[in-house]
């Protein structure tokens, strides 16, 4: 049988799908600063699964989540208030999966996971000089065409894959907005929509990571009184306040576990200079890398909270202005969490380490360097699946999350090409019945 060619290249029929794709609004509407258009996801997916339909891919499944599927403590906050307040806000948000071959079971059945929807903000697709330019470029439309290159090329390669060996796409939503996967990924992955080796493409430079950070939000509110700039010591400030416990618990938390990141972040009281604002909130983002991790920053910053509380009101009680912000902190500032009891994924298999590094030769995330955050979390714990984390480009480099995201041909056929290699490496794995967790 031939092996896949070393360098699968883009067709002007890929270029054109991503083209199309970046040039349909798929923003998710829990991100701030949406612009109001209709997002077409379900479009963008339907686009997605005609172009997989030449490979031999069919729809096995396409809907919405229900709002009862999200009555539950680990959906963020965000999701539920949508969900509850904003109509229609589940039916243009649904995943889809699309299958190559029949259905096989798990353990010979590769999965893929790709999210079409996309942060906020908006640039006119264009390609020039071999980089394309657009939002969703790099995260994550760019890599999700780039995946139908490598799976033709792996099934050109290698017959039996579609027919003894199994490929699953789940082309998702969620996975932007803070909904970390809640109503898109989540729900697939509880329906069964897995293979033993699950791979979900995010931007890693080409390097697979079987790591996935999971994230908790809290969010410190001081609901206290306004005042006039002239008499300024008659209401709550909560701009010192928050300002203060900002910088507290900035000096605080991080390093309070070795695998964890902390973001400080969405301070905001008003707008005017012209008066003392007595509410406000302050956010705090907290990737951490396993359950118990999570639960010990989620007691780290609870106590953190109730300490720097202290500290302020030691500091200011004896400050005219501040006096009463400092004597009634306590009273007025209250810490509600937005996100929390998330999974965290850690996925070692010596099976799949052997496949993807020895046979399909793709290099392996450093464990030095810290994982990335996504949906990839909720494979953790799932029976007799390896998961990794494997896409093109670069977060950081792609400028992804902001204008001017791109990503290179190049970066998207290197992609294309590993994915050919560890399909083509799993279809002769089925064929000689290789994994020993059959």
């Amino acid at each position: 049988m031939n092996a896949p060619s070393a360098d699968v290249r883009l067709t002007s029929a890929h270029i054109a799908l991503l083209m199309r794709l970046l040039g349909l609004p798929t923003v998710c509407p829990l991100e701030s600063g949406a612009d109001g258009r209709r997002p077409m996801l379900r479009e963008a997916q339907i686009a997605y699964a005609e172009a997989a339909r030449a490979i031999g891919f069919t729809v096995g499944y396409h809907a919405s989540a229900l709002a009862p599927d999200l009555e539950r403590d680990d959906v963020p906050a965000a999701v539920r208030e949508a969900v509850r307040d904003v109509p229609g806000f589940l039916d243009c948000q649904p995943s889809m999966v699309i299958r190559l071959g029949p259905v096989l079971p798990a353990v010979a059945t590769v999965m893929f996971n790709v999210h079409l929807d996309t942060v906020a903000g908006w640039q006119v697709p264009r390609l020039a000089a071999g980089r394309v330019w657009a939002r969703g470029a790099v995260d994550a439309k760019g890599p999700a065409v780039a995946l139908l290159a490598g799976i033709e090329a792996a099934v050109a390669a290698e017959p039996s894959l579609g027919k003894h060996a199994g490929v699953l796409v789940q082309v998702v939503s969620g996975e932007e907005g803070g909904a970390m996967g809640a109503y898109g990924t989540r729900l697939l992955v509880e329906r069964g929509f897995v293979g033993r080796l699950n791979v979900f493409c995010e931007p890693t430079g080409c390097r697979y990571l079987p790591r996935a950070t999971a994230a908790m939000t809290a969010c410190l509110r001081v609901d206290g009184e306004d005042a006039i700039d002239d008499r300024p010591q008659a209401g709550h400030n909560a701009s010192v306040l928050l300002g203060f416990l900002a910088q507290y618990l900035a000096r605080t938390l991080p390093g309070t576990t070795a695998d964890s990141r902390v973001c400080v972040a969405g301070l905001h009281t008003g707008t005017l200079h012209n008066r003392v604002y007595g509410s406000g909130r302050l956010l705090l983002n907290i990737a951490y890398g396993s359950a118990d991790s999570g639960r010990r920053l989620q007691a780290a910053a609870q106590a953190a909270v109730r300490d720097g509380l202290r500290e302020f009101s030691a500091c200011f009680r004896g400050h005219g202005e501040f006096a009463r912000t400092a004597a009634e902190a306590g009273l007025v500032t209250r810490l509600e969490w937005l996100k929390r009891g998330l999974p965290a994924l850690d996925s070692r298999d010596p099976w799949a380490e052997e496949l993807l590094g020895s046979r399909a030769g793709l290099t392996r995330w450093p464990d030095s360097e810290p994982p990335l955050t996504c949906d990839a979390i909720w494979m953790q714990g799932v029976p007799g699946a390896a998961t990794v984390v494997f896409g093109p480009g670069d977060l950081a480099e792609g400028n992804a999350h902001a204008d001017g995201e791109h990503v290179d041909l190049r970066e998207l056929e290197a992609f294309a090409s590993g994915v050919a290699r560890l399909l083509v490496a799993f279809a002769r794995d089925v064929t000689a019945g290789r994994d020993d967790s059959r």
